[in-house]
């Protein structure tokens, strides 16, 4: 896992605080059970590309949303649904955007609505893009783990672009089993591993830091208080 105490869907979802010692591997191994291959295509898919549209948007508020560039899946990849006038991106995120590792990388319920900025959406969603290209094309953990980092050497995908942030604030989230919605949040990439450098995971510090070394960044999130719609969000705790 990208920390020992947290567990993050994509692009870094939820962080639950791992459960002590027999009850915490057990729940790892059912986990683990759950999801042991791809479910059929179908299972990832929504059949109507406007809630699909919809959903995606429901990432950042409407002031964000309503200028972005929207794209949605289908059987070979993502593709471009509505184009955007302010370079922003919205897409549904899937499963497959955690880690190689992660016990749910193939859970077909996972729906992560995220609205990338534009440095975010020119260096950091390619790599989840040609996750998702990988994957639909029938390829392994360990095959998908291999050409996303013969890609970031290479420079096929570009060197992460200072700045590149996201916006994950939809109500309708479901970011894995253990949690669904969480939080609103807002999510920066930062490269390398960087939790020191940012105070991240403090005791009092509003930010958690997920080190990821298969997509190359550090991934901060910082809790908001409300929903993209304006509704309030769960208590924040810090």
């Amino acid at each position: 896992m990208r920390k020992n105490n947290v567990a993050i869907i994509a692009l870094a979802l939820l962080v639950p605080m791992a459960l002590p010692g027999a009850l915490s591997q057990a729940r790892a191994q059912a986990e683990k059970a759950a999801y042991p291959a791809m479910a059929a295509v179908d299972a990832y898919l929504v059949p109507d590309q406007n809630a699909e549209i919809a959903l995606a948007r429901s990432g950042a508020p409407a002031s964000i949303s309503d200028g972005a560039e929207v794209m949605v899946l289908g059987r070979t990849g993502f593709t471009t649904a509505v184009k955007g006038t302010n370079g922003f991106l919205c897409v549904v995120e899937r499963s497959w955007g955690a880690m190689t590792t992660d016990a749910e990388f193939w859970n077909p319920k996972i729906r992560s609505p995220i609205c990338f900025n534009p440095a975010a959406a020119r260096t950091f969603a390619p790599i989840f893009l040609m996750k998702t290209r990988l994957v639909l094309a029938g390829k392994s953990k360990a095959e998908i783990l291999a050409a996303t980092s013969a890609a970031l050497d290479s420079k096929e995908l570009p060197p992460l672009e200072p700045g590149s942030m996201c916006y994950m604030m939809s109500k309708q989230q479901y970011l894995n089993d253990r949690g669904m919605q969480w939080h609103p949040h807002l999510m920066i990439f930062v490269a390398g591993d960087a939790a020191k450098s940012w105070g991240a995971d403090g005791e009092g510090s509003p930010v958690i830091a997920a080190n990821d070394p298969e997509e190359r960044v550090t991934i901060m999130m910082v809790p908001v208080w409300k929903w993209s719609d304006g509704t309030p969000g769960p208590a924040l705790g810090y």
